[in-house]
């Protein structure tokens, strides 16, 4: 039952709904995200990790989130043009969002050296999160071991994680109504803290077995974080003991120590003499 005007209402955790299949993006979604010269196009974000849930707080909707990997405008490569990416929002009439991001090539492989989790997810999807995989797209699939190195992959892990952990106890100056809602209900930004322990557990796991696990087994835990069924000192306790499994273990880690610089520069050559030559 809806509260009285400017009455603010305690969010109900048990109504979270779970959505087992990823929404089909609108035609217009993925003409803009692949356009020509796509290679590889997936979900990211909460679709991706299984956390996905479309109403989690009082008016707040989780976006719906696409990365993909393309060739650019033979321009960029043999003129003057210069493009790194397309970026874009779009609004459905019901109002889901969908967020998409198209890297270049060569972009995209720069991001992957430096162990940044979200393009690293790119390569580790289940398969029925791909939306668009092109021969080439499979074969940086198929070579993603060489883009990494523990290094890397700790200092990214660990950046990310921190940015979460600060925003996580400061509410955002733009923040929505239904964010600052949760934010003064829980004490803390409960969105941020789930992808904080997300992040945490996903490099220690990397790090410590070389397999990044995306579509995550604890998904449930991982949404009531963001329910807010998590204490403010239960989230930095278990942050706290997951940047010290991180550190250690990037010195044994199966990964190695630095990425494959020469073999990823030879797949891109090989890539664009195929595709553009």
């Amino acid at each position: 039952m809806d509260g009285a005007a400017g009455e603010q209402v305690p969010f109900q955790r048990d109504l979270v709904p779970r959505v087992a299949r990823p929404p089909r993006p609108p035609a217009e979604v993925f003409k803009q995200a692949a356009p020509a010269g796509t290679i590889l196009l997936g979900y990211r974000g909460s679709v991706a990790h299984g956390t996905y849930a479309p109403l989690y707080g009082p008016g707040i909707r989780d976006d719906v989130d696409l990365m993909g990997v393309m060739l650019g405008p033979l321009g960029s490569y043999f003129g003057l043009q210069n493009f790194e990416q397309i970026e874009f929002m779009y609004e459905e009439p019901l109002g889901r969002v969908w967020d998409c991001i198209t890297y270049e090539l060569r972009k995209y492989v720069r991001l992957l050296l430096g162990g940044n989790p979200n393009v690293l997810s790119l390569l580790w999807l289940d398969c029925d999160k791909y939306l668009l995989m092109s021969r080439a797209g499979e074969r940086l699939i198929d070579n993603r071991r060489l883009f990494v190195g523990a290094q890397q992959v700790r200092k990214a892990f660990v950046g990310y994680a921190y940015g979460q952990l600060k925003r996580m106890s400061h509410l955002a100056p733009d923040a929505g109504a239904g964010r600052r809602a949760l934010f003064h209900q829980f004490g803390y930004d409960t969105k941020n803290a789930s992808h904080l322990i997300r992040l945490l557990r996903m490099g220690v796991e990397y790090l410590e077995t070389g397999i990044l696990t995306v579509e995550r087994p604890d998904a449930d835990e991982l949404l009531a974080i963001k329910k807010g069924e998590w204490s403010l000192s239960r989230v930095e306790q278990a942050a706290d003991d997951l940047f010290g499994r991180i550190d250690a273990a990037t010195g044994s880690s199966p990964l190695p120590e630095e990425p494959d610089r020469i073999a990823a520069e030879r797949i891109l050559m090989d890539i664009f003499e195929e595709e553009l030559l």
